[in-house]
């Protein structure tokens, strides 16, 4: 199909992420069909016209979104698709259809993760599993809170993909009053930034409760930005040794980073800050509502850095945290004498 005609679109996932996104392009004046997990979600939507669970304030025009619980049905009625689950969920999702629904697809993705059982970002995955052409697939990253888009917040999302005409009519179609959007070629510096800056806000989160001040957390930062451009930097030598490099003038990198540690619609800093309260990960993560992508993310960001051999101490020492009952405490003391 032309990559100026998105044709239909489909979004997958109804969480806070999805739902916000569905706002965005209905108010452009777009159609969604729209896939959401269970029945009683659909017929909610289909009554209320509002998202049971998350973002309820947004109200949607009924002519607007097609909700269903057929996943098969919006693969088959669309041309774009916008993947917006938990990357812990997926695989399993994609995996619950046929392949074949997924090939000629444009797919844009609203993931922050990577998926947990093979440690890939989701365009490496199809591409390795599917034979899935790259050239059809762009990515969504911020800074941007789906709480502030709820609220109509000016707010900036950065498109990545490697076909400009693709990626410039993604960006269009979500551009308006409360949206500004960028766009570039950086698919994998985008996205492993996005990774990274939810494992790091888990460790901001932590610092704050363990009362750790503002120039302590400033310093934190730094040196994960720095952690952040080193993985990057060693990652495309050792990966992907072509012209692409991570553009890391963009809001993706440093920005998105700023406010998923800051901000307190963050929530793995707020996992972080439950951590640093003594809650144990399996309490912290069964209170919390929504996924904190952080947690699976680094788990698979250290299968990844041991595979490279990339040194990274910071994502590391989060990661024996959330995955090895390491104490946040002690973990912090160690942190101290690495920052810099």
């Amino acid at each position: 199909m032309n990559h100026n005609d998105l044709g239909q679109i489909g979004i997958i996932g109804n969480g806070s992420w999805g739902t916000a996104i569905t706002k965005i392009l209905t108010d452009n004046g777009n159609t969604i069909h729209w896939w959401v997990r269970n029945a009683a979600s659909v017929k909610y939507l289909q009554e209320r016209n509002h998202n049971p669970n998350y973002l309820t304030s947004v109200r949607f025009l009924p002519e607007t979104i097609k909700p269903t619980d057929n996943l098969e049905a919006v693969l088959k009625s669309c041309d774009t698709v916008i993947f917006s689950v938990p990357s812990a969920y997926a695989q399993g999702v994609i995996e619950s259809v046929d392949k074949s629904l997924w090939q000629n697809k444009q797919i844009i993705s609203a993931i922050k993760g990577i998926l947990p059982d093979t440690n890939l970002l989701l365009n490496d995955y199809l591409v390795e599993q599917f034979n899935y052409d790259i050239n059809k697939y762009v990515s969504i990253m911020g800074p941007c809170h789906a709480e502030e888009v709820a609220d109509e917040r000016l707010s900036y999302l950065t498109f990545s993909g490697l076909n400009d005409k693709l990626t410039t009519a993604v960006a269009n179609r979500f551009n308006n009053t409360y949206i500004n959007t960028t766009h570039n070629h950086d698919i994998w510096g985008a996205q492993f930034a996005a990774v990274l800056k939810n494992i790091y806000a888990i460790g901001a989160g932590m610092a704050n409760t363990l009362d750790y001040g503002d120039n302590f957390l400033s310093v934190f930062i730094t040196n994960c930005y720095r952690e952040m451009y080193y993985f990057l930097k060693q990652h495309f030598e050792k990966v992907h040794p072509s012209n692409e490099r991570p553009d890391f003038h963009t809001s993706a990198y440093l920005g998105d980073l700023l406010v998923t540690c800051y901000s307190l619609y963050s929530r793995n800093r707020t996992l972080g800050t439950m951590l640093g309260k003594g809650y144990s990960v399996k309490n912290a993560i069964l209170e919390m509502s929504m996924v904190a992508e952080g947690y699976y993310a680094a788990r698979g960001m250290q299968a990844i850095s041991r595979k490279l051999d990339i040194q990274m101490p910071i994502a590391n020492h989060i990661y024996q945290v959330l995955w090895e009952n390491a104490n946040a405490s002690d973990t912090f003391l160690k942190l101290e004498k690495l920052l810099s």
